[in-house]
């Protein structure tokens, strides 16, 4: 029997514990907010704004060109490209066309691509065909392209929707466009097409997304199913908990393809109607910069990226103090780091934790109204169950204070593995899912991770 929730004694003034999720498209999140807020920003890239008229639009342009190339509902398309415009432009018209985004890391190399690609069964792909500083993003598709039987390949640039004087000086400093045999230019696909004016029709219970590929729970590389109702709802989960209005303006700095910066730095703010500063990468000196220039108010990373920030030497030529906001994740986050930063910024910051099989936020520390505590991951969000079971037996329920796995129950936990019934089975138990990690829970109802299965894999500092 599940404990009592003792995190409700805990819980923040500011946080509704109902937020009324009902089942809806992901892609929903774009068009009610265009609809709602159709001349408001949505993305700033480079000096290039986007309203989230245009984005719905554009969105829609893509999913019409990928119907006319011959998509079906349920045909999944792999997204194999950095933060930019096109990724959020891609990711919707996928959604909208009734396809599954199977994101993949440009900094994959030939072998993992190509694995994940076939184990997805992904008929097209949508990549960045640029060569940076002599690095061909493109190199790794180009390479295990022949052996995938892939129907189409559209190819995007970093430059595409620069500034004229920007695309010219993105040449001087070593980018280069190439067109690319047998594909399909992004950019001529959307000016060809009109919007796609009825949006395939997808059951968000049931019909899938995202296939998330991750290390999971279990150890091997597998891709987390997760539905339009999942990633909907913890979109909706992080925005009330951060929280996110329309008023706020968010850095992506975060990579897209990675669960955690699709989430909160893209969809959450897509719901709240915010602006999203989007950065092809992470260069410190470039994320200060921004973060003064553009006024950012939430700015969600790993402690990589706030330790980098904090002892940059030039940190103190920067004004911060536009910071409000901020969830760190993926890894442990320093007491003495998070003083330093909120010292430096006068903003909040506060650790959370989540895993791809949760779309991925479960926890977070409140950033109004209750004290963070040292060490621990936080509270649960609204609408999420979490429980300590016992190791050896995952039905039964351990009482506070006890240590054992932490498991999760809530719309955000993913429908299973894909194409991997038996591993499905034992990571999900009664509408639960084992997470892996050894935690307890705190008389308040806080959690704390006190160790982590062996199978967990640590890629670039995120724990996937």
């Amino acid at each position: 029997m599940l404990q009592e929730r003792a995190w409700h004694r805990s819980w923040p003034n500011y946080l509704p514990r109902d937020l009324g999720i009902s089942p809806s498209p992901l892609h929903s999140l774009l068009t009610d907010s265009a609809s709602r807020l159709p001349y408001r920003t949505s993305i700033v890239y480079q000096g290039r704004t986007f309203t989230y008229s245009q984005l719905d639009d554009l969105s829609s342009r893509f999913a019409s060109g990928l119907v006319a190339l011959g998509l079906r509902k349920g045909d999944r398309v792999g997204v194999f490209m950095p933060n930019m415009p096109q990724f959020i432009i891609s990711y919707f018209g996928i959604l909208k066309a009734g396809g599954v985004v199977v994101t993949c890391s440009p900094l994959y190399k030939e072998r993992e691509l190509e694995f994940q690609l076939r184990d997805s069964g992904s008929s097209l792909v949508v990549a960045a065909n640029d060569v940076v500083r002599g690095n061909d993003l493109y190199n790794s598709l180009e390479a295990c392209r022949g052996r995938l039987g892939l129907r189409h390949v559209i190819t995007a640039s970093l430059t595409d929707y620069l500034p004229a004087l920007k695309r010219n000086l993105a040449g001087l400093a070593g980018v280069k466009n190439l067109r690319r045999e047998g594909t399909i230019g992004f950019m001529d696909l959307i000016r060809a097409h009109r919007p796609l004016e009825r949006f395939v029709e997808v059951d968000p219970m049931s019909d899938l997304a995202v296939l998330q590929y991750t290390g999971g729970t279990t150890g091997t590389s597998k891709g987390a199913m997760l539905t339009h109702h999942n990633l909907y709802a913890n979109a909706m989960m992080a925005a009330a908990a951060l929280p996110l209005t329309a008023e706020d303006i968010t850095l992506a700095v975060l990579p897209l393809f990675h669960i955690y910066g699709m989430t909160v730095t893209m969809n959450a703010p897509i719901f709240a109607g915010a602006k999203i500063v989007l950065l092809p990468r992470f260069e410190v000196k470039q994320v200060m910069e921004t973060i003064q220039k553009e006024r950012v108010t939430c700015f969600c990373a790993v402690p990589t990226m706030y330790i980098a920030v904090i002892n940059s030497e030039e940190g103190k030529r920067f004004d911060l103090r536009t910071v409000r906001a901020c969830i760190s994740g993926g890894a442990p986050l320093a007491v003495a780091v998070r003083k330093k930063f909120i010292e430096m910024t006068g903003g909040n910051l506060v650790e959370g934790y989540g895993l791809t099989e949760c779309s991925p936020v479960t926890h977070i520390n409140p950033l109004k109204d209750a004290l963070p505590k040292e060490a621990s991951i936080g509270i649960p969000l609204p609408a999420t169950d979490a429980a300590i079971v016992d190791l050896d037996d995952p039905e039964k329920f351990l009482p506070t204070g006890e240590v054992g796995e932490l498991a999760i129950r809530g719309p955000q936990v993913m429908r299973g593995y894909w194409d991997r019934k038996d591993e499905s089975a034992l990571v999900l138990r009664n509408g639960w899912l084992l997470t892996g990690d050894i935690a307890r829970m705190d008389d308040d109802g806080y959690f704390y991770i006190v160790d982590r299965k062996k199978d967990m894999v640590d890629v670039g500092g995120f724990k996937v």
